[in-house]
Formats: structure tokens, sequence, C-alpha cells
């Protein structure tokens, strides 16, 4: 049992036994107590005013000496206005450390099972690599679902490839027509990379042949509509969903480079799928769903022959989804996807789909559609909305071929790892492979971190230089504590020191501290997986080593003393 719930409990028995109550009717508000604040764990009084009929101080007082005279956990108490702190014997932070040592890298994660829960992440295009706002993707995304296996849900990793639709085409289209017409072979260069760089080529001759148009009296709009470029891209989309064996065989090719360009960079991200779908198959299983919902009348046909969902009942608008010429949009292939993976996993609690915040209106449009066709599971469907990521430099653009390549961007950090590394010395003795190893784990530790220490709802800025930085709320702050922990463990298990800490020790100030922060996990991790919210955890890890800090700086708490239960127990600590 958490300290927190074994205090509820005691706290709610005094409660009920001195005021003649029962546990039901008490709103028992508890939290570990401030540091500015004497005590371990904090009662807010006021929502027990009126039930108890005794003025705030009054009854943290009355309270408070309920716990002392009652119960041999609880050494003294303190009260300020509305709030009774409490402080906790030392016996029982010792007991709780020796269940944290029992849990082991166990700690803190639910032994419950609580059903399977699908979260879909990246869902890349096939038409460009991986980019800045990708990472943030995966890692958003990898981090939640690991977060919900602590809680205690089975987790299917998935992601779904749009491999197929007009932006594929674009690409097929421009590599047709080139000369070279290149391989990632013969480029030497990643397949992704390469099949991106045929859409950057094809946006610059639509581009061009728009403004070509638009000169010779064409409004925009006729011109972007019949561009030869566009024209060629759409009839090459025909003929695919036509299953033109040339174009399917062209298709399939230029898909492979890519895949084996994505490997790449999630091997290097360090993000895993459990199970991959798509669009090329999941479209079809959502135009079968057109079909029926047409014959209930849940989507109606206009006269071009373009399928649609009327929401403006429900305070949204017409939705498209069919084309007149037949062919499929994306909300077609996610009503797909979302059904297939449903008879994948038929015991599927919730779907969690992360997917940045200007697809906010799609996520509600297919929801709310899912649900019309008689899915009622589309009420455990859930958009984990995330910000975009900016860069000092400013807004990324895809099409015109300046977007924040993932690669890219992982090398530069392993660079500046590496530049920041070699500043400060200590790396003599490693040898080249190890530098090398040395200089990934903090390059990508520093990425990973400070992605994931914003909120995900919140629009960030990631400045490579800060977060490499040694001091602060950084990766590489907590690696170099984490470096010291192992340190010291070293020296530890070399000196043959035993790391069973006796109960009847005496807990100073920062060691209790300390204490009080590990407790603060199990907590920490239950409200990041109720919130989808790696943050969470990051800013409380930040802190735990903020507060390690204090206990490794105090000179009262010298890890390698001559006492002995000492020494065991702070190198265990």
């Amino acid at each position: 049992m958490e300290i927190t719930e074994k205090f509820k409990k005691e706290l709610s028995d005094a409660i009920c036994s001195a005021y003649d109550q029962t546990p039901d009717n008490l709103n028992l508000q508890i939290q570990y107590t401030k540091e500015d604040f004497e005590g371990d764990l904090t009662l807010v009084v006021f929502p027990l005013v009126k039930l108890l009929r005794q003025k705030p101080e009054d009854l943290a007082n009355a309270i408070g000496n309920l716990l002392v005279e009652n119960y041999d956990n609880y050494v003294k108490f303190n009260v300020v206005k509305g709030f009774l702190n409490v402080s906790l014997s030392d016996e029982v932070w010792m007991r709780f450390f020796e269940d944290v040592l029992e849990s082991g890298d166990k700690y803190g994660y639910s032994t419950d099972s609580k059903g399977t829960i699908v979260v879909e992440y990246s869902s890349p295009n096939t038409n460009k690599p991986l980019h800045l706002g990708h990472i943030r993707n995966n890692l958003l995304g990898y981090s939640v679902s690991k977060i919900l296996e602590a809680n205690g849900y089975d987790v299917v990793k998935t992601q779904i490839i749009n491999d197929r639709g007009i932006h594929i085409c674009k690409s097929m289209v421009a590599w047709k027509n080139s000369e070279s017409k290149d391989t990632p072979e013969s480029k030497g260069v990643k397949g992704d990379k390469l099949v991106g760089h045929y859409y950057v080529e094809f946006d610059k001759k639509y581009k061009s042949e728009v403004a070509s148009l638009i000169e010779k009296g064409a409004d925009k709009k006729e011109a972007e509509k019949k561009a030869p470029s566009m024209l060629e891209a759409q009839e090459e989309l025909r003929k695919w969903e036509s299953g033109d064996q040339e174009t399917v065989a062209l298709w399939k090719r230029m898909n492979q480079w890519v895949y084996a360009g994505f490997d790449i960079t999630y091997e290097r991200l360090g993000v895993t799928f459990d199970k991959n779908y798509y669009e090329s198959e999941t479209y079809l299983l959502g135009k079968k769903w057109v079909e029926k919902g047409l014959e209930k009348e849940v989507f109606f046909k206009k006269e071009d022959g373009s399928v649609w969902c009327d929401l403006t009942e429900d305070g949204l608008d017409e939705k498209l989804v069919l084309r007149s010429d037949g062919t499929a949009v994306y909300m077609t292939q996610d009503i797909g996807t979302a059904l297939l993976r449903l008879e994948d996993n038929p015991d599927m609690q919730k779907q969690i789909y992360t997917v940045g915040n200007e697809q906010d209106y799609h996520f509600k449009v297919l929801f709310l559609i899912l649900k019309k066709l008689g899915f009622d599971w589309a009420d455990h469907c859930y958009h984990l909305s995330y910000g975009m990521v900016d860069l000092p430099s400013g807004k990324m653009k895809s099409r015109e071929g300046t977007v924040v390549d993932a690669d890219d961007l992982m090398e530069e950090m392993r660079a500046k790892a590496q530049e920041t590394t070699e500043e400060l010395g200590k790396i003599e003795e490693f040898d080249e492979h190890q530098r090398q190893a040395l200089f990934w784990q903090i390059g990508l530790g520093a990425l990973k971190y400070f992605i994931l220490k914003v909120d995900p709802k919140k629009r960030m800025l990631f400045d490579p230089e800060e977060s490499v930085s040694l001091q602060g709320n950084t990766g590489p702050f907590i690696q170099y504590a984490h470096a010291r922990t192992n340190a010291i463990l070293q020296k530890a298990l070399s000196n043959e020191i035993s790391l069973t800490p006796h109960l009847d020790y005496t807990l100073n100030k920062n060691e209790r501290a300390l204490l009080r922060q590990i407790a603060q996990f199990p907590g920490v991790l239950k409200e990041a997986g109720q919130k989808y919210s790696p943050a969470l955890i990051a800013n409380y890890l930040y802190d735990l080593v903020k507060r390690y800090n204090h206990f490794f700086q105090d000179k009262d708490c010298r890890i390698f003393s001559e006492d002995e239960r000492a020494t065991s127990f702070r190198a265990a600590l």
C-alpha cells in the first residue's frame, strides 16, 4: 500500500471513530508536504469543516492529536491555517524503502491487468523522410505506450503508413519523368530521402506550371487544377487504384525504399511498433463501410457522385468521405483502419491516436462518424493532440524541401554532444567506439528529454544548444546524476558494502526528503497514464535529481563513512 493510501486509511479510521462518521462521508484531500514546511504528508482540512463542525485550525489540531496519540506511525504534527502537516516515523520510511528495494526496477508499476489499449503514433507518408514533427510524435506515442504498460495495460503499439494517395503519386511521377531514375544504391542515400527529393522536384515543377497558367489568364484555382503535373499525378492515382501492373510495381518499389529508410531512423530514435497498418489496405475496408453508411443513410451522395456525411446537426459541417471519381480520402482510410484494429484486438478498451493538433477537427469528425455507423466504442477513441515543434530558425515547410530532417537533427545532436563532452574532457581512456556510443547517448538523451518534458498540448521551441547543457532541466543534467550514482554503487560493491539498510536507522533531513521524493513516483506514474503526459514523469525526474544533489552534497550525508549502518543505507539510497 502506498504511503498516502495508508495515511488516508488510518486518518479515515481515526476521524470516523472520534466523530461518529462513515468513510463515505469524508472528503480526504492528501498531498505530500511542500518543501517550505515541516512534515511529510498534508491533509487539507477545509473540505471537512462543514461536516465536522469545527473551525479549520481547531479541527486540524484535533485530528493531529488523534493521529499522534493513537498511531505509532505519526511522531508529530503542525498546523498552518487549514492545513495539517504530519511527520512520519523513521521506521515508516525505512519499511517503505525496503519495499522499494524489493520492487527493483518495477517500483511504482501496477500489478493489475487492465485490458488492451492500442496506441498509434508516427503514421508517416511514404513520400518524404521523417522530420522534427515526427520525432515529437514518435517520442510522445512510444513514451505514452510505456507509461500505460507500467500502469497495467496491454499496449499494442501501431502506426498507419500512408502509402497511397496523390502525394505518393507526385513522387512517382517526378521519378518517371527524371532522366537519371536514381535508386538509393546509385545515389548512396537512404531511400526515404531519395523519394522525398522527387516529391520536392514535383512541387517545384508544379508551381512553375501554375504560375505559367496564371500568366496566360487562368485564375489560381483553375491553374492549380489544370497544371499538367497535377493532372498526371491524378491519372497515376487512378491507374494505381485500378490495379495497373506497371504503376503498382513502381509504387511497391519506391515504398520499399522508404520503409528501409524509416527503419534506420526508428532504430536510431529507439522506438518500435508491434503492428503496422497500411492505408493501401485499410482504405478498401473504409470504402465498404461508406457503402454500408449509404444504406443506413448515415451518408448521402451529391449530384457529382461524391459521398458526404452531414454533421450540421452536431454543430459541425458536411464531411467528404468519397470523391466523385470514387477515390478515397483520409477519412475513408481512417474509418477502415479503426475497424480493422478492432477486428485484430476484440478486447480493445481504448484507441489512442497520437497526431498533431492541426488535426483536432478531423478526429472529432472521425469519432462522430464511427458512432453514427453504430460503433459505441467510438466513445473510447482518444486523440492525443500535441502542439507543433519550432526551431529558433522558424517553422518547417516540407513541400519546399526546408523541413528539418529527423536523421540530420539526430546527427546534429550527436555532434553537439561530442563538442560539449570534449570540452569537458575526462574521456581520454575511451576508445573511438566508446566515444561515439557516449556521444550518441548524450545527444539523443538531450533530444528526447527536451521534447518530452514539455506538456504535449503545448507548442514548443526546440533549442539544440540549450538541450545539451549540463545545467538546468535537461537530459544531460539527469544523465550526469545517473553516472554519479553508478560510480557510487561500483565503489560500494568493490568494497563489499551491504546494501541492506537497518530498520532502526535514524534519518536526517536530506535523507528523509529524498525518500519522500521517491515515494511520490507511483502517484506521478498513475497521473501520467491518466493524462497521457510523459512531461509529468520527465519533470518529476528533474525534481528527483535536484533532491538527490542536495543529499549528495550534504556534508552530514557522506556516503562512505566510519558509520557502517549509515554507509549501507546511503549507498542503497
